[in-house]
């Protein structure tokens, strides 16, 4: 795409000689004589770098970049001046302008500066759209009311900069709400640091909290910053604190308490200037009951608790969000958006949803790819209660606990089933896909008494 430059200057031969550069180098160019044109000229155009002459008879230049910061804060602005001065130069860019460059002009500098500007506008804008991009994937949404008192809570927690405990069951959206509560801070624009204690074994958990020296261990061939030394200035999130080990909850416990901490194998000391922001599956009272928790470390993390409710206490919203998941997954797939229909919603939301707002969201991620047609409707959506399709009494809260190995068996069947009718009853195919080998499938087949006659459009073209 070729970019546009607009020219500002009371001097034709600078509007003209610029101009041919510019064109010559492949750029669009725009230009004014003065800062009242210009400000018209940008209500209708868009370039990319304005070029703006500080010394104008009618409206001069910084006046005029004032102007330009107020109607469009991100223009940026290139400004020049045969009067230069080092005052001049210092209040244009506090005024928000990009560079400085003095007359007499310089070809190859005017066109350096250019390139430059326009580089780190493509980077701004590429950053802009990203956060807006995980703004929306983080999201909390709905309109309930135990999600309405979340979002209230958060509004609150985030502007102080005190630790915050969050607790919910598991796929709740804790992490949500933990960057939320980022994203209301003033830390907002600093680094947002996650470890997850119940993923990291016990014997690395403290390498990746705080980092280690060179020669620490076997295997620390050079130096590496922990988790606390990347969140500095921002927000440390750690999620299932509930799992990390005693040793490690009293090194986190000094840490809270002296705010510093020593990487492994390092004598130095280093200030710690992250906010805490803690969460849990279980509940650490009963944890600190159990002599699994620690009691000091609790009281410590446990300065504003928050509670992300399950989806069971928010029926409500499930509509919402399945409809927000078919937007984004058929945003993702490049496909149309599927509209929910309400005999699927309301089935939807009679569901016990085990696994809250992560298996909604793998649920309707799967009718993307596997439901035909623009439309879902209760007789068209696949089986409620596991990932391939166990029916909604077999895993459903309200319904009978069935026997774990008559349960395991109906999983392997419909899911096994299922990938025959998606790959069109091609053994091999099906095979490969579940990652065994055909003679195991046959066997699978039979001792599950799978049954199936594929159409015409399901039989397999090469086997």
């Amino acid at each position: 795409m070729t970019e546009t430059i607009l020219i500002v200057d009371d001097e034709p031969a600078i509007l003209n000689t610029l101009s041919g550069v510019l064109s010559d180098e492949g750029y669009q160019v725009l230009t004014a004589g003065g800062g009242g044109a210009a400000l018209d000229l940008l209500q209708r155009e868009s370039p990319a770098v304005v070029l703006l002459d500080i010394w104008m008879p009618d409206l001069d230049g910084l006046e005029t970049l004032q102007r330009i910061k107020r109607i469009r804060p991100q223009q940026t602005v290139v400004v020049m001046s045969g009067h230069g001065s080092i005052e001049t130069a210092v209040r244009a860019t506090k005024l928000g302008a990009y560079d400085y460059i003095e007359k007499p002009l310089s070809s190859d500098k005017v066109l350096l500066v250019l390139a430059h500007a326009i580089t780190e506008q493509q980077l701004a804008d590429e950053n802009r759209h990203l956060r807006a991009a995980i703004d929306e994937r983080f999201e909390i949404l709905g309109t309930s009311p135990a999600i309405q008192r979340l979002r209230d809570q958060i509004a609150v927690a985030g502007p102080s900069l005190s630790r915050v405990l969050i607790s919910g069951e598991n796929g709740t959206g804790k992490e949500l709400a933990a960057r939320a509560i980022h994203q209301q801070s003033p830390r907002r624009n600093r680094p947002f640091i996650e470890i997850n204690c119940a993923a990291i074994p016990e014997s690395l958990i403290e390498s990746e909290l705080f980092g280690y020296e060179k020669g620490a261990f076997t295997g620390a061939v050079e130096q590496k910053k922990g988790r606390l030394e990347l969140a500095n200035g921002g927000t440390l999130f750690l999620d299932e604190i509930g799992d990390m080990s005693l040793p490690t909850q009293a090194k986190m416990l000094r840490v809270l308490e002296e705010r510093e901490f020593q990487r492994v194998g390092g004598p130095k000391t280093h200030r710690m200037d992250a906010r805490i922001i803690a969460a849990s599956n279980k509940s650490l009272s009963d944890e600190i009951q159990r002599g699994r928790f620690r009691e000091d470390l609790f009281y410590r993390l446990n300065v504003i608790p928050l509670t992300v409710p399950s989806l069971r206490e928010r029926k409500e919203d499930i509509p919402v969000l399945a409809r927000h998941f078919l937007e984004r997954f058929g945003r993702e797939q490049g496909t149309a958006t599927k509209r929910l229909a309400e005999d699927a919603a309301a089935a939807m939301i009679s569901y016990g949803w085990p696994g809250n707002v992560r298996e909604l969201k793998n649920y309707i991620e799967r009718l993307v790819i596997m439901v035909p047609g623009d439309v879902i409707t209760s007789s068209s959506m696949l089986p409620l209660g596991s990932p391939a399709a166990i029916g909604p009494a077999s895993t459903s809260l309200d319904g009978p606990v069935r026997p774990l190995k008559q349960a395991r068996a109906q999983f392997e069947h419909d899911h096994i089933l299922r990938a025959l009718e998606t790959h069109r009853w091609n053994i091999s195919r099906t095979a490969e896909a579940l990652g065994v080998e055909r003679s195991h499938l046959h066997r699978k087949i039979k001792e599950l008494g799978i049954h199936g006659k594929p159409t015409e459009e399901q039989l397999p073209l090469v086997d």
